[in-house]
């Protein structure tokens, strides 16, 4: 364990872009021999505007990265935060709580602020109007957005009193585990749920892209299922029966240009429509 944070402490960028790049390639292909649903869509077209809001993140990411360097350094250098206020604990107790704990703040915590304040909802809305969820939908996320979740990371790195190696770790197994829970990909049912006891599986996040309430206001976790089953955003619903996309942006050109992707979060609140109309095809 001691070895793989010191790894982490000073992972180098190739070594993060490779984990990225790796990810999606093999869920990509994963996609192609088990699909869950068989889309109608030229895949590399589809992806073209995911892969850009790919990259805004990724740069927004980059360029605040000194900002969680120095609040990790200073919690540490501090002894302050959840993790050091603590009894002394093995160093596997250690990292898994603060992997835990910057799961709640960073994702769980940032996905239900995001579904529950209007303006918020507004920017995250590009990442649900996707229409046909993939694994490239899995960092789909406006430039405002990156900035807010970024804001929400940090948060929980100073709360949670994470050193680098763990925020590190935290942000690498979060890459795959998003990557993973959005794969248009079947696993056999009885594995999938398994799976959701402990971890976000696809058939557990694919119920939070529905295209109508309540079921895209269920299933905020990104690596770890326990904070949905704890604060009760628990829900089911059958694989077959999901639609993807938003009731109130039903535009597919729309949601499929990037131009029109950036404009999203200034459009006027649309209320839900409760899913009557909502184009099927």
């Amino acid at each position: 364990m001691e070895n793989l944070i010191q790894y982490f402490e000073t992972i180098p960028s190739s070594h993060r872009s490779l984990l990225l790049v790796l990810g999606i390639t093999f869920f990509w292909l994963l996609e192609g021999a088990v699909p869950l649903f068989r889309f109608r869509y030229k895949k590399w077209r589809h992806a073209i505007p995911n892969f850009f809001f790919t990259l805004t993140t990724i740069a927004i990411n980059f360029a605040l990265a000194f900002l969680l360097l120095k609040t990790s350094d200073w919690v540490a250098a501090n002894d302050f935060g959840i993790i050091n206020w603590l009894p002394e604990m093995p160093l596997w107790a250690y990292v898994i709580l603060g992997v835990l704990l910057l799961d709640f703040f960073g994702a769980y915590l940032a996905h239900y602020v995001e579904h529950q304040v209007k303006p918020l909802w507004m920017i995250h809305l590009v990442h649900h109007t996707d229409h046909e969820v993939d694994t490239t939908t899995a960092n789909r996320h406006h430039p405002l957005e990156s900035l807010i979740r970024f804001t929400f990371t940090l948060f929980g790195v100073l709360l949670a009193g994470t050193p680098i190696g763990i925020v590190m770790l935290y942000q690498s197994l979060s890459l795959v585990a998003t990557q993973f829970g959005h794969a248009n990909i079947r696993l056999p049912r009885k594995v999938d749920r398994a799976i959701s006891y402990v971890l976000v599986s696809p058939d557990m996040h694919k119920v939070h892209h529905h295209y109508v309430l309540p079921y895209t206001d269920s299933n905020y976790g990104n690596i770890f299922s326990i904070w949905d089953r704890l604060f009760g955003t628990y829900m089911e619903l059958d694989r077959e029966a999901i639609i993807y996309g938003v009731d109130t942006f039903p535009d597919r050109k729309q949601n499929g240009s990037i131009a029109g992707l950036l404009k999203q979060p200034f459009h006027k609140y649309r209320k839900p429509t409760g899913g009557e109309g909502f184009p099927q095809g």
